[in-house]
């Protein structure tokens, strides 16, 4: 259900490592708990982000949700796609609906995150309560 070559946060976020560069967007199951994505908010090229704060906002029709860094570091590229096309989340969360890419200061913080089997775990704890 989620790819295997993903880290994953529990605010939902995903990394995807090549070579410095982690690739970040949200995962199938938090698009489709979000719904109808009408708008994503992002940093502007070159933001240090710290790993688990705040680095932009997406909003639905029904509620808006703030974004977490999953690493620490620079922010290389955003999606400008999104701007006009936010459904990219909704339609393809681990393709087209990447949000960042960030230049890792620390490639150890991405050992943090989960694994997809911890991260459906997690989903399937929270779906049971």
């Amino acid at each position: 259900m989620f790819p295997e070559n993903l880290k994953y946060m529990k605010s939902h976020e995903w990394a995807r490592r090549e070579g410095d560069i982690v690739d970040v967007g949200v995962s199938d199951y938090a698009q489709s708990e979000i719904q109808d994505v009408v708008y994503v908010e992002l940093p502007e090229v070159g933001t240090s982000l710290e790993q688990h704060t705040p680095f932009g906002v997406i909003e639905s029709v029904k509620a808006a949700f703030d974004l977490y860094a999953p690493v620490s570091g620079e922010v290389v590229e955003i999606n400008e796609e999104l701007e006009d096309a936010p459904e990219l989340v909704n339609d393809t969360p681990y393709d087209g609906g990447w949000m960042v890419r960030i230049r890792m200061n620390d490639p150890s913080e991405l050992e943090e995150l989960m694994s997809a089997a911890e991260y459906q775990t997690m989903i399937e704890a929270e779906e049971n309560e």
